[in-house]
């Protein structure tokens, strides 16, 4: 062949390369026609199987509110460290829990902010104060996580304000609007006070003792210690200032957390604690029962506890209820211990389950779901926590099981801190095992604020609030 058609072959090929690559590119960077919603919905689809340009669409997204979110578990292990530098603990060097001093250094038990000088100790206190880096073994996921919480305890006293802080600022990282925190605003406190009191099964007579005992008093300080916290966080965030932390823009409320694994004189006068705390302080929104499902005191004290609830609703029943139910296996249970998701919404007058994984091991759980999706009894779908304390993930799961049953469902976080995770990953993981599209993402987004227990009015524009980041992010598709 002669150099001339050598050539001409040459640019042909090249030619018709360069077509089919602007072609490809036209298609590339066509328009996609449509609403706003249906283009982004369209991009998502364009990220689905690329995991870091999905994170970030996710990350961008308005994800409404987290509403089953333990604000002790929230805190990352770095900031556990420092606050436990601040209140001058000590750290067990064998298990890496925190404890008063005096310290004792040649006993294993140096200053922790030793711990900051010596990596090794900074790395296993971290590992030992959340899920980083664990792996089963002798310890399961079940018990590590629930470890982590009394080696932690005592470096959050005195720092709810910065908890408060965290917390909100990295929740505006995530663009939520909102948040349920869980927590004891009386620290204890009201339990402490049901310990001074001889138990009776006249649920009246108890609720009066505990009343004459100071329990009003409790509530009131546990308020003024909360109006304290908020404005650490505000001035925390610079809250008012040109430079504000996004958090400011956060709205929070408070769920009162009931110790349910303590004696029953305990559990009673928390509750009680809490009913009185959400019908005065309009930002505890209403209350809810806490600690492994599976221990012997919340499995033996269950139907005690339920009692209680029913009868502390009839005398405030327009406190709000969210339960933690069905978090359970039958690894860790016996069979007919597997009953508590309908027990909580009958007997409770749970608004909304927390978790709800072992649904289908309840007695007729066909019955039971109809009955969560004609009284819209949503359920807080907690991902990362239920793989990581359950060991159920994937199909085995039971989310797609509510959404097929039209059960409303909502993404949450449980406690981010202890499993190093944030919303995003909770709408990340949800979109990735179950391919889920970006409308029932958005679905889920719109639930966790249609069924949080914001006031009438606080909904109605948090609402609002949310269909407006809505239409500011689908513009830039």
């Amino acid at each position: 062949m002669h150099s001339r058609q050598i050539c001409g072959c040459t640019i042909l090929l090249l030619f018709v390369s360069a077509l089919a690559l602007s072609q490809t590119a036209d298609k590339k960077q066509a328009p996609v026609s449509g609403s706003p919603e249906q283009k982004t919905a369209a991009h998502f689809e364009s990220v689905r199987n690329q995991p870091l340009l999905l994170e970030h669409f996710l990350r961008q997204m308005p994800k409404g509110g987290d509403l089953h979110n333990h604000l002790p578990g929230a805190i990352y292990a770095e900031s556990l460290v420092r606050y436990a530098v601040d209140n001058k603990l000590c750290v067990d060097r064998q298990t890496s829990a925190l404890s008063a001093p005096p310290c004792d250094a040649a006993k294993g038990r140096p200053e922790a902010q030793v711990a900051w000088e010596d990596p090794m100790l900074y790395n296993q206190v971290l590992d030992a104060f959340s899920m980083r880096q664990f792996r089963p073994g002798r310890e399961s996921g079940h018990d590590h996580f629930f470890a982590t919480f009394l080696k932690f305890w005592p470096a959050m006293d005195g720092h709810t304000g910065e908890m408060l802080a965290e917390v909100a600022s990295r929740s505006a990282a995530n663009h939520l609007q909102y948040l349920e925190l869980i927590f004891n605003p009386d620290w204890g406190k009201a339990g402490q006070l049901g310990a001074s009191m001889k138990w009776t099964d006249d649920f009246a007579a108890m609720r009066q003792q505990l009343l004459a005992a100071g329990l009003p008093q409790i509530v009131a300080e546990a308020g003024r210690q909360l109006d304290q916290a908020e404005a650490q966080e505000r001035e925390l965030l610079r809250c008012g200032h040109p430079q504000a932390d996004p958090g400011c823009g956060v709205q929070v409320r408070y769920l009162y957390e009931v110790a349910r694994g303590l004696p029953k004189e305990l559990v009673f006068a928390q509750i009680l604690a809490g009913f009185e705390m959400a019908s005065k302080d309009p930002r505890v929104v209403g209350l809810n029962l806490v600690m492994p499902e599976d221990w012997h005191v919340p499995v033996h004290d269950f139907n005690l506890h339920m009692r209680m609830l029913d009868y502390l609703h009839g005398v405030y029943p327009k406190v709000h209820i969210s339960l933690h139910a069905g978090e359970l296996t039958k690894d860790l249970v016996p069979p007919e211990e597997l009953f508590h998701i309908r027990e909580s919404i009958l007997r409770g007058h749970a608004e909304r389950i927390g978790h709800g994984v072992d649904v289908m091991q309840e007695q007729d759980p066909e019955a039971l779901l109809r009955m969560m999706a004609k009284n819209k009894i949503l359920v807080e779908i907690c991902l990362t926590s239920n793989d990581s304390i359950l060991g159920v993930s994937g199909m085995r799961h039971p989310l797609p099981v509510y959404l097929r049953h039209g059960v409303p469902v909502a993404l949450a976080t449980d406690d981010a801190g202890v499993s190093r995770s944030d919303i995003t990953q909770e709408y990340q993981r949800a979109a990735e095992t179950y391919h889920l599209s970006y409308t029932d993402l958005k679905k889920m987004a719109r639930a966790s604020i249609a069924y949080s227990f914001l006031s009438a009015p606080d909904k109605t524009r948090m609402q609002s609030a949310l269909e407006k980041a809505f239409g500011e992010f689908e513009k830039q598709f």
